[in-house]
This record gives C-alpha cells, sequence and structure tokens, in this order.
C-alpha cells in the first residue's frame, strides 16, 4: 500500500467526536445500520454537492455504543472541491450532521499522513463508578455500574504485569490473518471525588474488544473474586479464559490519537503496516 495521495487530490485531517449510543459502531455496514463513517460521508457528499462519495480513513474503529471524543480520520478530496468549499465546510458540515456526531477542524493533512497508520497511539478511557446508589441519571450513557465495591489498588497492581509488548490473544477477539501483538504503554486507574473510577488505557494499538476484556479482567479482581496476579496468568497463557467478560461498551470513550512529528508520518505509516511478532516467536523479523 501507499500513502500517495492521488494526482488531483488534497489529503484532509477531521477531528471529530460522537455519542455512540445510537450507532452501530464507526465502519459502514450492509443492511442500513446507523454508523458514525455513514453520516459523516453522506453528511461530506450533500455539502459538497458531490456525485461521489469520499471514504474516510479512521484512527481507531470504535464498536457499537462505543463514544469518542478526540477521534482523528483523513479524506482525500479533489482539489477543485477542497478549494471551493474549505472555508465553509466545517460550518456547513455542523448544520448537517446529526447532534451525536461532531467534526472539529478541518485541514490539509501533512505530507505522509495517515490517520490510521501513523497513529503512534491511542489513548481510551473506561468509566465505572461501584457507587451503591447506581451512576447518576445524567451520565449513564457513559458510566458502567459495577455493583460490587471495587479495590482500586488491586487493580492497579494487576494493571501493572500487563504493560509492555505482549501478544494479548487472550484478551482479544481473535480476526482471520490479524496479529494480536500489541504494545500497551498505560494502564491506570483513578477514584475521582465524584466516585467514578477512571481507567486509562493508552497502546500503540488495540484488537478487537482488548480494551473492554482488559477491563473485564480488573473488575474481577476489584471485587475480590479473582487475585491481582490472575490478568498477568490469563495472558500468558494466550487463550481466552471464560471468566474474562466483555464489559459493556457505554462506559468506554476514545480520548485521544497521537501522531509523530510531521517528517516522521510517512516512516511511521510503513513501519504500522508490517505485521508484528515477538522476538523469538515463528515467524519473528517477517514481513
Amino acid at each position: 500500500m501507499s500513502d500517495d495521495v492521488a494526482p488531483g487530490h488534497v489529503r484532509v485531517r477531521l477531528d471529530l467526536s460522537y455519542d455512540g449510543t445510537a450507532f452501530s459502531g464507526w465502519a459502514k455496514q450492509a443492511g442500513g445500520r446507523r454508523t458514525v463513517q455513514g453520516e459523516i460521508e453522506d453528511a461530506l457528499r450533500t455539502v459538497t454537492r458531490s456525485r461521489e462519495t469520499y471514504e474516510l480513513t479512521v484512527a481507531g474503529r470504535t464498536d457499537a455504543g462505543v463514544h469518542a471524543r478526540g477521534q482523528v480520520a483523513h479524506v482525500d478530496l479533489p482539489r477543485e472541491v477542497w478549494a471551493e468549499h474549505h472555508d465553509k465546510l466545517l460550518k456547513r458540515l455542523a448544520g448537517r450532521l446529526p447532534k451525536d456526531v461532531r467534526v472539529w477542524a478541518l485541514r490539509e493533512a501533512p505530507q505522509g499522513f495517515d490517520a490510521r497508520f501513523s497513529a503512534v497511539w491511542r489513548r481510551y478511557a473506561y468509566r465505572v463508578t461501584d457507587n451503591p446508589g447506581g451512576v447518576d441519571p445524567l451520565l449513564r450513557g457513559h458510566v458502567l455500574w459495577h455493583d460490587w465495591p471495587l479495590d482500586v489498588d488491586a487493580m492497579n497492581e494487576a494493571a501493572r504485569a500487563l504493560l509492555g509488548e505482549h501478544d494479548f490473544a487472550a484478551y482479544c477477539k481473535k480476526r482471520e490473518g490479524a496479529t494480536t501483538i500489541r504494545t500497551l504503554q498505560e494502564l491506570s486507574l483513578e477514584k475521582g471525588a465524584d466516585g467514578i473510577i477512571t481507567a486509562t488505557v493508552r497502546a500503540d494499538a488495540f484488537c478487537h474488544n482488548m480494551v473492554r476484556s482488559l477491563i473485564g479482567a480488573l473488575l474481577f479482581v476489584g471485587d475480590g473474586h479473582r487475585p491481582p496476579d490472575w490478568p498477568g496468568k490469563v495472558l500468558a497463557a494466550g487463550v481466552r479464559d471464560s471468566a474474562v467478560h466483555v464489559v459493556r461498551p457505554h462506559g468506554l470513550t476514545l480520548e485521544e490519537v497521537g501522531y509523530p512529528a510531521d517528517e516522521l508520518l510517512a516512516a511511521r505509516s510503513r513501519e504500522a503496516r508490517n505485521k508484528r511478532s515477538l522476538p523469538g516467536a515463528p515467524g519473528a523479523g517477517c514481513c
């Protein structure tokens, strides 16, 4: 694959956010299900008065019900379309998009930028409360209620064993031909004065269901059903454990996507396309 933009086109970076409650995830789907990608592409086609649908590439595809505060995407537009519409495009999209998705910035991307492959990390937050009274009704769409008291210190102890580069097959829904090797850069939990526990999860990339599975394991530690060393043992075993539950999506928000300096974007994009193996594993060093 190439990062080159087709002749006569301009690559445009979009910074956006959405409430995932009523969406069937980011990616367009057959059957007319409502998706974030579908809404933005339809709006973009309408406000530019184009017959063609300009396809978006996103930093991280979110599942149904997952929110985003700092999502990033790119789209390649014909140069004449960008020239005609760029100064009014943001406001026109605001008037056309539904209220549960917003585009906050539109700008010509630097050379070599790819919203997905140029990213060096994605940061998610998962929010949960163990308040015996439940969740604040005003936050119910963004915070999970766990009806057992949670020991945050025990959860942080368990989280430390999961940091670093590992094969996260035990915490991912396997996809044919896709690697489950990831570098987990941060996994920490903090309880706020409002009683909401926020888990910060940052990695170079995530495989399917990884964040919600990690949180599910940590909740089992926090409520005393498993010891702090259990999530690390599950990781080392390398297979799905029936005790690891994928927690509900509404507590999860994509908060931020990180990119390198402009001059490193193309190199990062090429690197990210290489399928990874752990050192010493079969196929290590291959493509």
